[in-house]
């Protein structure tokens, strides 16, 4: 993958795109019993002009979340790092991962949107007592 049209091309030939801007996209993951995770690609750039794919997924409100907590989990992870970031006007917990396009190709792609989408699926059921708001 050497750019975000490569990226989108690909996303949208596996799934139904939600959003589709020149620098965003967004699909929907079907995870586990039923439920669902909102998944949103992005380019983004580097201090030093490079490009990056962010991928993103939102968990919950930052109201409901312990930061100590958050802290520890980013500590823990091979794979993605907690951040706040606005949805809708309101603070949320994203799980994110940022990645050069060098060293994408489209199994690491899908690779990345399925592991960020289920472990996120899954904090956001532990932390909302089994909501699934995205």
């Amino acid at each position: 993958m050497q750019s975000f049209e490569d990226v989108r091309s690909h996303v949208a030939s596996r799934w139904p795109l939600r959003a589709n801007e020149p620098y965003l996209i967004s699909l929907e993951l079907k995870t586990t019993e039923g439920r669902k995770q909102g998944v949103y690609l992005a380019e983004i750039n580097t201090d030093d002009g490079a490009q990056m794919l962010r991928f993103s997924t939102p968990i919950a409100p930052m109201t409901s979340v312990d930061a100590a907590r958050c802290l520890r989990f980013n500590w823990e992870q091979r794979i993605g790092f907690l951040a706040s970031s606005d949805l809708d006007g309101e603070a949320f917990l994203q799980l994110c991962e940022n990645r050069r396009y060098s060293g994408l190709d489209e199994h690491e792609v899908d690779r990345v949107i399925n592991e960020l989408g289920v472990l996120a699926d899954s904090l956001e059921a532990s932390l909302l007592a089994g909501q699934d708001l995205t």
